[in-house]
């Protein structure tokens, strides 16, 4: 794992070139603390921050392949490297070196931009192709790593993060609009839309190549399900085998993940995904597993009983920390620098808190269970949209609603609305029911609660502008004839893993203290398996995830295979009231500082201070419509400073 830099086109002198890489890479040198390298020649430059993780004496970037025709800034890990080797071996490739990075070099040598069809990984690297005087950069099916890029006085610039973009001259931090009001929509931008005006992302799954004529963005995987009527694109075969293979494919994905040269730990949460996840590797390693884990002191957000009963289960050599509300409140001006845009939950902070504990023991390598939720159905929204369908069906009955309040014990304040509530709140009108996005509606039009606080500027320089409605625009061709699970399953695993919680929630506060996660239920053999899995063998009536259950049952306590999911979670609007409040509240809050940015109007977001002021935790709209504020101010502080005296600038056709 690193951070990667880089720019193609005409960038004179070469003295010059060279102090902008070195710039760029100093930018994100958190990524890469162990060693840094620079390459500039006529019309190229490749910048590197290393974590050294494998091959520790020769894996050293910008890599040259044997022949000296490629040079290689690469960002990640090849899984599948070893195996990939072999075959290069055997085919003539010379190796000088043990490294994953050099057998990208090698397999693009052979194979061209094909190359990426056979990597088993996580990666965003950019290959020079001095022969070609071509520049291809990709970037992993999922989305675990991140590749920023901006064009600029017709020299392509590109980094890990975009903080390496904004040490170049004429390359500034604005606010795009259009992205807050997605974030305030999905809790993400949508690729390749980012908070940045002018800077994309590369999106996931996709390949960038550059030439003297210009820059070609082409897919070359796609998260895909079989049509609901298509019973031959299901797998028909027993749950018992299905089972297995899922068993059999996660403890394979596991053990190349433990490929390393230096020792791999495991997050460990207490629930079924990392139990499952540390009980695979603990049957691959030879040593005493290390494990880590976050707590918290509300018992609303806390799993450390579960943690425990792991723990003793798996003889781990386990690390904890307990965060509170006071050390959300004091690092989130430091998570929203590491996430790069604004956020609407203050998970990620916890998440801070427990890398820098895994770097602190030493470890650089960590183990998670992040994506079975995603793959295998296991958030509460699927069995949500599931019971709203159901009472869509029925929408004079009285009781059908109530079935909500099943999926959420851990909510205390929602076991105690009422009916009128539930059904408002939900969205369970049967008109809702054919709208494409009929799952998220709920979800989105809460968050959404966000823009009442909007100003007359912003709501202005938005007219006519729909989040929604370009999200449905993106659905693929054939979504519509997916089973409802299917197209629910793809907002999730297509939109917010990559967009929020492989990011703002993974790779960016893990990296922040140069630690890379590494996910088994990702790898795409196992996505690519798990898509052609019966609906009703992932969500079997609201039982979710059925078929993984099954799959770990012979290597967890049933107590914990058998538990119900509780989402990680933790407290919103706590951190930042009270005596214990961080002083940059007030101070980012304040109706002059509001006004300033021009983005929020300071009547509104006054009242809502003062709500959350007396109340402490209030309603879900109105926690998010708090936080949305708050860090976009913050991020506003950490990027653009300046802004905070200038207008919303005018919206961009999307």
């Amino acid at each position: 794992m690193c951070g990667i830099a880089g720019y193609f086109g005409d960038v004179q002198p070469e003295t010059k070139g060279r102090a902008l890489l070195g710039a760029m890479i100093g930018a994100i040198r958190h990524r890469g603390p162990d060693g840094f390298g620079v390459l500039a020649e006529d019309g190229v430059g490749l910048a590197h921050a290393r974590l050294s993780i494998i091959d520790l004496a020769a894996g050293a970037q910008p890599m040259a392949s044997a022949d000296g025709r490629l040079e290689i800034t690469f960002n990640g890990e090849i899984f599948n490297y070893v195996e990939l080797r072999a075959e290069l071996v055997a085919s003539g490739h010379r190796f000088l070196t043990h490294s994953d990075t050099e057998v990208i070099l090698e397999l693009y040598a052979a194979m061209g931009p094909a190359c990426v069809e056979r990597l088993n990984g996580d990666f965003a690297f950019a290959i020079w192709d001095r022969s070609r005087r071509t520049l291809f950069a990709a970037r992993d099916r999922m989305g675990v790593r991140p590749f920023f890029h901006t064009t600029r006085n017709g020299v392509l610039w590109f980094a890990s993060e975009v903080k390496a973009l904004l040490a170049v001259p004429g390359v500034s931090a604005e606010l795009d609009p259009i992205a807050l009001d997605q974030i305030f929509t999905f809790w993400f931008p949508l690729a390749p839309r980012t908070a940045f005006r002018d800077i994309s992302e590369l999106p996931p799954g996709h390949t960038l190549i550059a030439t003297p004529s210009g820059v070609s963005i082409r897919r070359y995987w796609a998260l895909d399900y079989p049509d609901a009527a298509d019973a031959d694109g299901l797998d028909q075969r027993p749950e018992t085998v299905i089972a297995g293979d899922v068993r059999a494919l996660l403890e394979d994905a596991a053990r190349i993940r433990l490929r390393a040269d230096v020792q791999v730990g495991s997050y460990l949460s207490g629930g079924l995904d990392s139990s499952l996840v540390t009980a695979m590797a603990r049957n691959e390693v030879s040593e005493r597993l290390r494990t880590f884990s976050v707590g918290f002191e509300s018992p609303e957000y806390d799993e450390a009983g579960q943690q425990i009963e792991m723990v003793r289960a798996l003889g781990t050599e386990h690390s904890s920390i307990v965060c509170t509300a006071a050390d959300i409140g004091r690092a989130m001006p430091d998570v929203i620098r590491a996430t790069e845009r604004p956020i609407l939950r203050t998970s990620p902070a916890p998440l801070f808190r427990l890398s820098g504990l895994v770097r602190d023991s030493g470890f650089k390598v960590v183990l998670t269970g992040e994506g079975a939720d995603e793959v295998f159905a296991g958030y509460d929204i699927f069995k949500e949209a599931k019971v709203r369908r159901f009472a869509a069906r029925n929408p004079s009955s009285a009781w059908r609603p109530l079935l909500l309040q099943r999926l959420y014990p851990y909510l205390p304040r929602l076991q105690n609305q009422p009916q009128a509530f539930l059904q408002s709140f939900f969205g369970r009108g049967a008109e809702d029911a054919g709208d494409p996005l009929f799952s998220h509606l709920p979800r989105f039009r809460t968050t959404a609660g966000a823009k009442l606080f909007y100003s007359a500027e912003m709501r202005q320089n938005l007219a006519g502008y729909s989040a929604m409605d370009e999200l449905r625009s993106l659905l693929p061709e054939r979504f519509a004839k997916w089973h409802p699970l299917s197209q629910a399953q793809y907002l999730e695993a297509g939109h917010l893993l990559p967009g929020y919680i492989l990011s703002s929630q993974g790779d960016r506060v893990a990296m922040a203290h140069a630690v890379e996660g590494r996910f088994p239920f990702l790898d795409h053999r196992v996505v690519e398996f798990a898509s052609r899995i019966p609906p009703r063998l992932k969500l079997r009536s609201l039982r979710e995830k059925h078929i993984l259950r099954e799959a770990a049952a012979p290597l967890l306590p049933k107590t914990i295979a058998n538990r119900v999911k509780q989402p990680y979670r933790a407290p919103e609007v706590a951190p930042f009231v009270g005596a214990a409040a961080p002083p940059y509240v007030a101070d980012r809050l304040a109706p002059g500082a509001i006004g300033a940015s021009g983005l929020f109007d300071s009547v509104a977001v006054g009242r809502l201070t003062a709500k959350v002021a007396r109340q402490g935790e209030v309603g879900f709209k109105d926690n998010m419509a708090f936080l949305g504020v708050l860090t976009t101010q913050l991020w506003l502080d950490a990027f653009a400073p300046s802004a905070a005296s200038a207008q919303p600038p005018a919206v961009a056709a999307a």
